[in-house]
């Protein structure tokens, strides 16, 4: 598998028209949500390509990733006149990309299309790796392709626009990429002012963190195997999301993972001895920047349930991919009840 064509820039236009350079292209697509148009556009006005093109602008919000907008994105694109060689450049987080992507993957069986990820979240999660799909019959991405965007440019330009808990979502994505890689890189994540932070430092952690997720990618583009490594921090965090949704509270997808990865961190302790010095390092990173996920001895029983029926479970086990130390990775670690029970016990000292 080639690596797509990722361009980390500040000078956006310099960054689409060295992507369009690789094209043999006659037209030029642009799609963004009702929010990127507000907000994330403006900034890059000036850019021609975009300015000239015609925009196609969807409903924000993951809700709105459906088949409707899918098939309302189509429709524009035929009145359009969009051929196979018109490129789709995506402008937006990840409901943007996952349905840009989606859409173009499929439209006259194949347009090409760039992803320009104007949230943290976008830029270190969703417009990398090939994942496109849309949420079909109240299941999230149940319909979708593996299909790479054939470039992504990634920049810290409009992140100012951004709110602290969508900057705070993306880089939970970041502070797991640098459980997996060294300690240096997670380091520099835990050191970091996420809020006030200098953008080009921002922008080069990004960069370490991009690659990170590329390579493992690259790797294993259909998650048979070390992919599942990018569930660190996932089984638990889903739960939590999930059990936040029958509670009708809303818990960004990024804080969900934070705690998870707290969670998971004590569940790699307690089956590979992670090193505790390491986990309370995250612990207090995770405590001072996201809060806590407030749970109680009651509630383990549903989360316990919620991870059984985990996508990852293959025949109900509780499946998650823990860690020995930093970058030593345990794939498909069965947990038992009672050492979940454990570690959230743990999480709940750790955090509450």
């Amino acid at each position: 598998m080639e690596h797509q064509q990722i361009i980390f820039s500040n000078d956006i236009k310099e960054a689409i028209g060295t992507s369009l350079k690789a094209f043999d292209y006659n037209k030029v697509v642009i799609l963004t949500d009702v929010n990127t148009q507000q907000l994330a556009l403006p900034k890059v006005a000036d850019v021609p390509v975009i300015a000239q093109s015609p925009c196609i602008t969807i409903k924000s919000g993951d809700t709105n990733k459906n088949i409707e907008a899918a098939i309302a994105v189509w429709k524009q694109l035929e009145t359009i006149g969009a051929t196979r060689r018109t490129v789709i450049i995506n402008i937006g987080g990840g409901v943007v990309t996952d349905l840009g992507g989606f859409a173009a993957s499929v439209f006259k069986r194949g347009l090409r299309f760039i992803n320009v990820p104007t949230t943290l979240l976008g830029a270190v999660d969703a417009s990398i790796g090939g994942k496109t799909g849309i949420n079909f019959n109240g299941l999230k991405n149940e319909i979708g392709v593996f299909n790479e965007a054939d470039a992504v440019i990634i920049s810290t330009i409009f992140f100012d626009t951004l709110p602290a808990t969508e900057k705070l979502s993306g880089y939970a994505e970041m502070l797991k990429h640098g459980l997996l890689s060294d300690r240096q890189y997670l380091a520099a994540l835990l050191n970091h002012d996420i809020i006030n932070g200098d953008h080009n430092q921002l922008l080069e952690l990004l960069r370490q963190s991009v690659i990170i997720k590329r390579d493992i990618v690259a790797a294993d583009p259909h998650e048979q195997g070390l992919r599942r490594a990018l569930n660190l921090g996932h089984t638990v965090g889903h739960a939590f999301e999930s059990l936040a949704m029958k509670r009708c509270e809303h818990v960004p997808h990024g804080y969900a993972v934070a705690w998870g990865l707290v969670a998971e961190l004590v569940l790699s302790h307690i089956a590979y001895k992670f090193p505790t010095e390491t986990l309370h390092a995250v612990a207090q990173f995770v405590k001072e920047n996201y809060g806590t996920f407030h749970i109680g001895c009651d509630d383990y029983k549903e989360i316990l349930a919620l991870m059984h029926h985990d996508k990852k479970s293959q025949s109900g086990e509780i499946n998650c991919s823990l860690l020995a130390d930093v970058g030593d990775l345990r794939l498909g670690s069965t947990c038992s009840d009672d050492d979940v029970a454990a570690a959230l016990d743990i999480y709940r000292d750790l955090l509450q």
